[in-house]
């Protein structure tokens, strides 16, 4: 049914549009779209456009989502998928926003069997074939450094770092390992992602200060996952830091954002 999709897609572009004011006022405030060519922000603005056609964005809690909410939270999401496309969001269709961090109940068995359960805070959270679940609180921070009150390790893009989860669980886990393209080197992937994982919590453990966030030392997904954030908001310092990660990256996401920034 790909002509259908293909027919579907031409068709909202053809009747819809983002007001102009709208689209500069939002991606105005997000500073890690600078370096993008027009014909880039143009594929970009297409991509928004049907992710809003295709996805379901409801709120939570009282939150009321507007127009520039709804669309900031498409640009994010596309970003990554710029030269990809948004068959690689297949598959599932909702998105739920709260204003603020919300509570999710944990459970799980130990090795002696003894069940424990606790509730966890979380700013974002991905299922597999499922919504995806944001925090408009960290969603609106997103390209403006530290939030009021939060630790360096909430300086987070919670859309990029969930939507990398959404590609990592593209071939039905999330491990780390997305679906890779033809031509891609499985072996040359794990080796650049383990070995910076491993060094990573390892400098952890020291007690040394990291710069990426802490929590990507919870598993190698949620390395992933913040890597992804890093490559797009801050691809020069990724780049120095974890040179073959970051050609992983490039690859994988085929784009190069430290070579589109200005000096």
């Amino acid at each position: 049914m790909g002509w259908l999709r293909t027919w579907r897609r031409r068709r909202v572009l053809a009747r819809r549009r983002i007001d102009p004011e709208l689209w500069r006022r939002v991606t105005g405030a997000l500073p890690f779209l600078a370096g993008l060519e027009p014909a880039q922000l143009e594929r970009l603005q297409q991509l928004a456009l049907l992710f809003l056609a295709e996805k379901q964005l409801s709120a939570a809690r009282g939150l009321e989502l507007d127009d520039a909410m709804r669309l900031s939270i498409a640009v994010q999401a596309c970003l990554p998928i710029l030269e990809l496309g948004l068959d690689w969001y297949s598959g599932w269709t909702g998105i739920v926003v709260y204003p603020g961090d919300f509570r999710v109940r944990r459970a799980e068995m130990d090795e002696d069997g003894v069940l424990h359960e606790w509730d966890d805070e979380l700013a974002g959270e991905s299922w597999p074939g499922g919504p995806v679940v944001l925090s408009w609180d960290a969603v609106g921070s997103a390209g403006r450094g530290r939030r009021p009150g939060k630790p360096r390790e909430e300086e987070i893009n919670v859309v990029i770092h969930e939507f990398a989860h959404k590609l990592d669980m593209a071939n039905g886990v999330a491990d780390g390992v997305p679906p890779l393209h033809a031509g891609m080197d499985r072996e040359a992937w794990r080796a650049a992602l383990a070995s910076a994982y491993e060094g990573f919590c390892d400098a952890l453990d020291r007690g040394r200060e990291t710069w990426l966030d802490p929590y990507a030392a919870e598993h190698p997904s949620e390395f992933f996952a913040v890597l992804s954030e890093a490559f797009f908001e801050q691809p020069r310092e990724l780049r120095r830091r974890y040179p073959e990660v970051y050609r992983q990256l490039a690859l994988f996401y085929r784009q190069d954002p430290a070579s589109r920034l200005r000096a």
